[in-house]
């Protein structure tokens, strides 16, 4: 899982039809420990759990993003399973 940062959300009026009712959410990876952002791309992530803008939140990649949303046949490479409340360490 990577820790990221929503910071925006991604509108598209044209899509590949299994992407249709998906939300999409732009994030950015984090440091958790300082909650700074850190100097790396940002990247399109489907939010599972209704993550708004600012939260920080767990990311998963790959097939487990796939499996996130319950289709293994959707192009998804991202998908936002969980929104942070605190961390330690």
């Amino acid at each position: 899982m990577i820790v990221c940062k929503v910071v925006g959300n991604v509108w598209a009026t044209r899509k590949e039809e299994t992407l249709k009712g998906l939300k999409l959410m732009i994030v950015r990876r984090i440091d958790i420990t300082t909650e700074k952002e850190l100097e790396l791309d940002n990247f399109v992530a489907v939010d599972c759990v209704g993550a708004g803008i600012g939260e920080p939140v767990l990311v998963v990649t790959g097939s487990s993003a796939r499996k996130a949303i319950g289709n293994d046949d959707t192009p998804v490479d991202a998908a936002i399973v969980g929104i942070i409340d605190g961390s330690e360490g």
